[in-house]
C-alpha cells in the first residue's frame, strides 16, 4: 500500500471556528493512516510474542504517555515493558525533563533497568525524532538484538537535523516507522490573533496507532492458534485479583512492575 501524503491546508476551510477545524484535523489525520505500516509493525510484534519475547516501550515527554497508554490497559498485551523512569516525564521540572531526552547519559541505565534482549521488541516513540536519548536507546535495542518500531511524525523529522552524536533520526535507525502524519510542532491550529498554534494530534495518533498495531498482533497470532494474553478491565464482572496475579505471573521474570513493589 502506498503512503499517503497529508497536509493540514484544508483545514483552514472548516468552518472558520478552530474547535471545529480541530476535530475536522483529528478525523483527516485518522483517516491519513497507512494502515500497511500498521500490518507491518504488527507482524514483528507477533513474531518477538511468538518466540517468547516482550515488548519494550520507550518515549520522553509527552511520548512518554504513549509509552504508559499500552501497558496494564484493559484490553491491551500482558507482554509490556514500559521504561517509567521519572526523568522521562516532568515530575522532576519541565526544564529537566525536555534536556533529558536531549542527553545520551542514562542510556546505559534505562537500557540496564529494561533488560533488552534478543528476540525482544522495542517501540520507541518521539514526534520529531530528533532527540538523542530515544535515537540511542533504539540503537541499544537494535544492539541488543530486537527489531525497533519507531512511532514519529515523518515531516516533522525530515524536516529538521539529529541532535544524536552519530546524525541519524529515529526512522533512520528502525526496522519499522509507524507515521503519525503530525506537522512539525504537532499542533495544527492556527486561531486569529495568536502568534503560536494550539491543537496537538500526536498523543491521539499515537494512541491509535499503538492500539491498532497490538489488534494486528493479535489478530496474526490467534490465526496461528497462539493467542496472546490480553487484560480485561478490573471493573467489569468480578474480575478477580486472582486472574490478574495469574496473568502478571507469565511475565513476573522480564517485566519489573509485575512483582511485588515493582523491584
Amino acid at each position: 500500500m502506498a503512503a499517503v501524503h497529508y497536509s493540514f491546508c484544508p483545514m483552514a476551510e472548516e468552518a472558520g471556528d478552530p474547535v471545529n477545524q480541530y476535530f475536522a484535523a483529528i478525523r483527516s489525520l485518522l483517516d491519513a493512516i497507512d494502515l500497511a505500516q500498521i500490518r507491518a509493525a504488527g507482524t514483528l510484534i507477533a513474531t518477538a510474542l511468538e518466540s517468547g519475547g516482550i515488548i519494550h516501550t520507550f518515549g520522553s515527554g509527552h511520548s512518554w504517555l504513549l509509552a504508559q497508554e499500552v501497558f496494564h490497559r484493559a484490553g491491551g498485551l500482558v507482554a509490556v515493558n514500559p521504561l517509567l523512569d521519572p526523568r522521562l516525564g516532568f515530575a522532576q521540572g519541565v526544564i529537566e525533563g525536555t534536556a533529558f531526552e536531549r542527553k545520551l547519559d542514562a542510556a546505559d541505565e534505562l537500557a540496564s533497568a529494561a533488560g533488552f534482549a534478543a528476540g525482544d521488541i522495542g517501540i520507541v516513540i518521539s514526534n520529531s525524532g530528533r532527540n538523542a536519548l530515544p535515537i540511542e536507546l533504539a540503537l541499544r535495542m537494535k544492539a541488543a538484538g530486537m527489531k525497533v518500531i519507531a512511532l514519529t511524525s515523518l515531516d516533522h523529522s525530515r524536516s529538521t537535523a539529529s541532535r544524536h552524536p552519530a546524525g541519524r533520526r529515529l526512522f533512520e535507525v528502525a526496522d519499522q516507522v509507524l507515521d503519525n502524519h503530525c506537522p512539525p510542532g504537532d499542533a495544527a491550529i492556527h486561531i486569529a490573533g495568536m502568534p503560536v498554534a494550539m491543537g496537538p494530534l500526536s498523543t491521539l495518533a499515537g494512541a491509535a496507532l499503538l492500539h491498532a498495531t497490538m489488534i494486528e498482533a493479535a489478530q496474526q497470532l490467534a490465526v496461528r492458534g497462539k493467542p496472546p494474553s490480553v487484560f480485561i478491565s478490573a471493573n467489569v464482572g468480578q474480575s478477580p485479583v486472582e486472574d490478574l496475579r495469574a496473568q502478571l505471573a507469565l511475565y513476573a521474570r522480564r517485566i519489573r512492575y509485575y512483582r511485588p513493589g515493582g523491584r
